[in-house]
């Protein structure tokens, strides 16, 4: 089963992957953040964790306010860095741990977390800042992530109760997954700072310490501060700390600390530590998904899962992307074409074209993008019905109580 081997943290500022990407290893402003990654950097090597779950908020670059979730899970098998503005950093994509992903976050869903589920999203500064700095500049990823977002920016946000119980639960689903894998959590963002208002430029190193000693030794304290305390000690941006206790959280009762650095050089408390269990890490019975137990016995019914998302992705990007006139035009321009340039393999493109409406469906399409496809070639949703059946759209309509025709197309 997956085990958890011992917990990083470490403050996101985008100056730290500056920092690696122009070389100031040597200049001595850089020089003591360099040499705080040091330690973590050869923890990694000594234990050799299979993948790293990644705790960080996004900058209002990949996930904007048309859709903001509390805790947004990826599932994906790559992670590009993000364009921030400036152009994307030039380093090589995250690769992602897509099976445990979706394995963590069947089980947080059935311990009653709600979360939302992401992919095509690239990660910005708070995942690739403090990553780049876990390894060579050179050197490939040595490890897999899960990046778990969390929505700190758009109040209400989730308490710090809440984030620390998140933890305890990741602890609970990570011991569920039957494979065996090293995973090392990782926390990013803080320490104090603030970065808006007349109050921009707001530090409290006392503050700052006082988070790092509690969050070892007494974390419950600190899941009983609201979001003004926290900003009103560590400035508003510097509440992002939440997130340190859903690493916490995962972690047993008491950890001994490993490494922790701190240093001040400008507009954010830069800080990192390395944490490990005291005691062995008990295996607690993690949460069973039993909401769909018995629905492979409702013949003709396929529930869509993560996995059988993940399976259909391509095919249902492509027919969702048929919302957009002008992937339709393409489309009954050159059914062939467009289907090639989206990158359909052979079996999906057969599908599609002979308007196999069942077997997308056991193929791992979702009904409800069938129904885009079908407005776009005038077909009716009766017809598909009538079609997944295997009737003809008479008998079909022999079962219904009026015989009417209707899609989504206008």
């Amino acid at each position: 089963m997956a085990r958890i081997i011992g917990a990083i943290a470490t403050s996101h500022t985008p100056t730290i992957g500056f920092a690696r990407d122009r070389s100031l290893s040597a200049d001595p402003v850089w020089r003591p953040i360099f040499e705080a990654y040091g330690p973590i950097r050869d923890w990694l090597e000594d234990k050799r964790p299979d993948v790293l779950l990644t705790i960080y908020n996004d900058h209002i670059t990949s996930f904007f306010f048309d859709h903001y979730s509390a805790f947004a899970l990826g599932v994906d098998d790559r992670y590009a860095p993000a364009d921030e503005g400036g152009g994307p950093r030039d380093i090589a994509d995250l690769p992602g741990a897509s099976e445990l992903a979706r394995g963590l976050g069947v089980s947080l869903m059935a311990d009653e977390f709600d979360l939302s589920f992401f992919r095509d999203k690239p990660l910005d500064h708070g995942c690739f800042s403090p990553l780049s700095m876990l390894k060579a500049p050179s050197a490939p990823w040595a490890w897999r992530v899960v990046p778990l977002q969390v929505g700190v920016l758009q109040f209400p946000i989730p308490t710090a109760r809440r984030c620390y119980r998140l933890g305890q639960a990741l602890r609970r689903a990570i011991a569920a997954y039957p494979e065996d894998l090293k995973v090392a959590i990782v926390a990013t963002g803080g320490l104090s700072h603030q970065v808006h208002g007349e109050r921009c430029g707001f530090n409290n190193p006392t503050w700052d310490h006082q988070f790092l000693d509690l969050l070892e030794t007494d974390p419950e304290a600190l899941t009983r501060l609201t979001h003004a305390e926290y900003a009103e000690l560590g400035g508003l941006e510097g509440a992002e700390v939440i997130m340190w206790l859903i690493m916490r959280g995962a972690m047993g009762k008491t950890v001994r600390r490993l490494h922790r650095s701190y240093y001040l050089p400008s507009m954010t408390a830069i800080a990192t530590g390395l944490w490990e269990d005291v005691e062995p890490h008990q295996h607690e019975g993690g949460f069973v998904d039993d909401q769909l137990a018995g629905a492979e016995t409702i013949a003709g019914t396929y529930p869509y899962t993560l996995d059988r998302s993940a399976r259909g992705y391509r095919l249902n990007r492509f027919l969702h992307d048929l919302i957009d006139p002008e992937r339709r035009r393409q489309f009954l321009a050159d059914e062939m074409g467009a289907m090639s340039t989206a990158g359909l393999t052979a079996e999906e493109i057969g599908l599609v074209s002979r308007r196999d409406w069942r077997g997308l469906i056991h193929y791992g399409a979702i009904f409800f993008v069938l129904e885009k496809l079908a407005a776009v070639v005038g077909v009716s949703n009766l017809h598909v019905y009538a079609a997944m059946r295997g009737e003809t759209l008479d008998d079909f309509q022999k079962t219904r109580n009026a015989s009417i025709q209707y899609g989504v197309a206008r």
